[in-house]
């Protein structure tokens, strides 16, 4: 039985029930990285947000299969590859490893397919000739065009008129194209330039249509979501649908998800504008389950300012959580907490069953955090955990942490507060506790007694 559960879907400008298809399976398509440097915060929250949707619709009772490409093949890659002095595949590969090693810190699983571009140019052909014979493409000189013209729908995601886009930034311009708004569904290759050989010449594929692709072969011609950042919208996926209706004559996708920017004093985080921060550098100062949090904090839709304080904040929020975690539960005799639990929970879920309502559902998750603190109920526990199966940033990465004073000293310190209290020489008491944080000591008064942790 699977939870209703409406998406804003941004095809129809409005929040809808989500219907797959298939009644209680879910094909998702979410476009991936061109992988030519390493992976920032803008893609972190990208992938984080369709992670957790993609946990949540399991969450819900979905089957989910989950396809997510690589484009090892385009114009930046080249260009990046002839500075490097090495061949494209070779540099694609690279930073795909390293987006692995960078992404699955933040808790996100691999999709169930990663296609590459490079491993369809058979299917990418075929396709570009299917636009050719149906007139919606044309050959120049080795490069072949899609012809928005013929397409009356184009604009109808984006909600663009073509008499009101203008060629240039991400509209490529050539004067040879029958109309500057046409673009490259294959592109010839310049000399020295990577390419396959095809019935217009060695060239590759266009940016666009590697996605309907790859989308079609692994989830069908219909699917029920596909997702990506805002920047996104135009021209990608607005070109994406006018291919892929082209060729089937059926609608592309049914839902139509993106996520909002990160920002940096309210700009757009990018590479072009070499305003980013790479994940990895984050993880110097900051946990990737801070990371985590900070992403999923606001409404998937709306933009996110990045600062350190706002990692901060959340870094010294985890602690607090997992540290009233890590006290021993109890079995939860009267009933009564498993039931708040449970009704908690239900909020939770509901909350995100409302387009994936993030800021609603952290609100829960703390109404249970207090519970637990209350109870120490082993059943207010266990949906904790359930929560975190979506949200996923419970349990730190342990830092490498160096003790600078032997434990047996921590004790005797300890003791000596203690003493020092009893005979209300707080002066005293409050010394000692301060000694131990300058040696990286934090200790903590308890109903069980006093506890100690590396800062």
């Amino acid at each position: 039985m699977t939870r209703k559960i409406f998406f804003y879907n941004t095809l129809t400008k409005k929040k809808e029930e989500f219907a797959p298809l298939k009644e209680g399976e879910a094909g998702m398509y979410v476009c991936g990285i061109t992988p030519y440097d390493y992976t920032h915060l803008g893609h972190g929250r990208c992938y984080v947000v369709f992670d957790a949707i993609r946990k949540f619709l399991k969450s819900a009772g979905y089957k989910v299969k989950f396809v997510q490409n690589f484009t090892d093949i385009d114009d930046k890659i080249i260009a990046r590859a002839a500075e490097k002095n090495t061949d494209c595949l070779t540099l694609s590969g690279k930073f795909i490893d390293e987006y692995y090693t960078d992404i699955r810190r933040l808790g996100v699983d691999d999709a169930d397919v990663s296609p590459k571009v490079s491993e369809h140019i058979d299917g990418i052909i075929e396709a570009v000739s299917k636009l050719m014979e149906k007139g919606f493409a044309y050959e120049i000189d080795g490069s072949v065009y899609y012809r928005i013209g013929k397409f009356p729908d184009y604009g109808k995601l984006s909600g663009r008129n073509t008499a009101d886009i203008k060629p240039g930034a991400r509209v490529e311009v050539d004067k040879e194209k029958e109309s500057p708004l046409d673009f490259a569904v294959w592109k010839k290759s310049a000399e020295g330039e990577p390419g396959w050989d095809s019935p217009w010449g060695k060239g590759r594929p266009g940016w666009h249509i590697e996605c309907s692709v790859m989308s079609a072969k692994y989830l069908g011609q219909t699917l029920d979501i596909h997702a990506g950042g805002q920047d996104l919208v135009f021209p990608h996926h607005e070109n994406e649908i006018a291919q892929s209706e082209a060729i089937t004559g059926k609608p592309f996708s049914r839902f139509w998800l993106h996520n909002g920017f990160v920002t940096i004093n309210k700009e757009k985080m990018s590479k072009s504008l070499n305003n980013f921060f790479t994940l990895r550098d984050i993880y110097k100062k900051f946990s990737p389950q801070a990371v985590r949090f900070f992403l999923l904090s606001q409404h998937y839709r709306s933009p996110i300012d990045f600062s350190e304080d706002a990692l901060s904040d959340a870094e010294r929020t985890l602690e607090r959580v997992n540290r009233a975690f890590e006290e021993k539960p109890q079995q939860d005799e009267t009933g009564e907490a498993r039931l708040s639990a449970e009704k908690i929970y239900e909020d939770f879920m509901s909350a995100l069953a409302d387009d994936f309502n993030t800021s609603a559902a952290f609100a829960s998750f703390f109404a249970l955090v207090k519970l637990f603190n209350q109870t120490k109920s082993s059943a207010v526990l266990k949906k904790a955990e359930d929560m975190d199966a979506i949200l996923g940033f419970l349990k730190l990465e342990k830092k490498e942490k160096k003790l600078l004073i032997s434990e047996d000293e921590i004790q005797r310190m300890i003791e000596k507060r203690i003493a020092a209290k009893k005979s209300r020489d707080y002066a005293s008491a409050d010394r000692i506790r301060q000694e131990l944080l300058e040696k990286g000591v934090v200790i903590e008064d308890t109903p069980s007694g006093v506890k100690w942790r590396l800062k």
